[in-house]
């Protein structure tokens, strides 16, 4: 079978702006410059060479691996369902969170909270204040700061005209 495919008429293709032509047909390619390409080819690294055959070799040793060599062993499932206490237990706490959520406000009574305050009135804390300060100062004086002083004792005796005035009185 043999397909046939008619040739497009000039008047179907595309045209060229006639500013784009003129650039095109006039072009000089000894206008452009010299330029020498380099290939590089970059080698892979002895790292990465090793890296390489190490996977390699441990894919190998998967393919390879004889399961016949494997010990064969049963397994034990265990499932530890809870005992009678741990359930019990668990439904007690679940009967408590439902209590607490279902819980209806409307038949509570209406209270009011009365503040009190346990603190002393400022004045008694003054006063506290200053005895510790005065009981601070008697336990902490410091008696050799004090001046040495001799008493000097004056008894006069009453002379005989005020004995006598006061016997008369």
């Amino acid at each position: 079978m043999a397909c046939s495919v008619d040739a497009p008429s000039l008047k179907d293709l595309p045209k060229v702006a006639t500013d784009l032509k003129s650039q095109l047909e006039a072009f000089n390619p000894s206008c452009l410059k010299d330029v020498d390409t380099n290939e590089k080819i970059v080698l892979p690294s002895a790292e990465d060479v090793a890296t390489e055959k190490t996977q390699k070799s441990l894919f190998d040793g998967i393919e390879k691996f004889d399961a016949t060599r494997l010990k064969h062993t049963e397994t034990n499932e265990k499932n530890p369902l809870p005992d009678k206490d741990v359930v019990a237990a668990e439904k007690a706490h679940q009967n408590l969170l439902d209590g607490v959520e279902h819980f209806d406000k409307s038949q509570m009574k209406h209270t009011t909270t009365e503040e009190k305050n346990l603190l002393p009135p400022i004045e008694a804390i003054e006063a506290e204040k200053e005895k510790n300060k005065f009981l601070n100062g008697i336990e902490n004086f410091d008696p050799t700061k004090l001046k040495h002083t001799e008493t000097c004792e004056k008894n006069p005796l009453p002379t005989k005209d005020t004995i006598e005035q006061e016997k008369t009185a």
